[in-house]
């Protein structure tokens, strides 16, 4: 069975850090996409950050480029997303998601991701 389990959310001053972490079970992510997307009150979700475990090539939204990093461990089937200077806009729900198409393209189309995790909180306050 295909889980994921999103974790590291939590309450954080503006200029501080948190590191995200996905836990996959029932696959492995060195083959398929992973996603970190985010869903802010009263905003649709959107992409955050995607990593393809085939090449391991990476995707960014302009507004989190140079502050997160997506990683992953496939020792722990973990993926990591690393977010450093956190602002308030950052404020959102943060789920995981997996792309078990192949091949894995690290890119935030939502309908292409089938498994989604339960999402973890992030609040930054000013």
């Amino acid at each position: 069975e295909v889980q994921l389990q999103a974790s590291g959310g939590g309450l954080v001053q503006a200029g501080g850090s948190l590191r995200l972490s996905c836990a996959a079970s029932g696959f492995t992510i060195g083959r398929y996409a992973i996603g970190w997307f985010r869903q802010a009150p009263g905003k649709e979700r959107g992409g955050v950050s995607c990593i393809s475990g085939w090449d391991s090539s990476t995707y960014y939204s302009d507004s989190v480029k140079g502050r997160f990093t997506i990683s992953s461990d496939s020792a722990k089937n973990t993926v990591y997303l690393q977010m450093n200077s956190l602002k308030p806009e950052d404020t959102a729900v943060y789920y995981c998601a997996a792309d078990l198409d192949l091949p894995p393209v690290a890119a935030p189309i939502e309908k292409w991701y089938e498994y989604w995790g339960q999402g973890t909180q992030v609040t930054v306050s000013s």
